[in-house]
């Protein structure tokens, strides 16, 4: 898949025949950095996951109105829409999704507004051990039957 390119709607009825395995968990990634963009969304693809590409915030909330995802994992500091702009605008509809935030220094505004912290936090440079542990991580935890709503 292009990094420009998202699916417009995802097509599926929700319905599995038996002994059909579960479908991939389905990531979306925002990240300005193409290389980096690139690198993630190919090792979280080879790891068996279904991941969409967003080269900045605007994009990728552009994709969370017509796709639905388990997981987004999200940059900072981006042209046109901020990390934690996106991750106010998901609160603001009430868009119930973990996110990882990846990015170089913690934004201030997970001080002042704590509904605001994401799942897990990825400090510059990470390896990529330390992304697909904490996807791993977030995604059990989300997953898990015990979570509340």
């Amino acid at each position: 898949m292009k990094v420009d390119e998202i699916p417009q709607k995802e097509q599926s009825d929700g319905v599995r025949l038996p002994g059909q395995r579960k479908p991939p968990q389905r990531i979306l990634v925002v990240e300005d950095d193409r290389d980096m963009l690139s690198l993630n969304t190919e090792m979280l693809i080879r790891s068996g996951y279904h991941v969409d590409a967003a080269v900045n915030g605007a994009v990728a909330w552009d994709a969370l109105q017509l796709n639905s995802y388990d997981l987004l994992i999200t940059d900072h500091n981006m042209p046109e829409m901020s990390g934690v702009e996106l991750l106010k605008k998901l609160h603001a509809v009430r868009m119930n999704l973990p996110v990882i935030m990846a990015t170089g220094t913690l934004p201030e505004e997970f001080d002042r507004y704590p509904l605001l912290q994401p799942a897990a936090t990825l400090l510059k440079p990470y390896t990529v051990e330390e992304l697909l542990r904490a996807v791993t991580k977030v995604l059990r935890a989300t997953s898990s039957p015990d979570r509340k709503s």
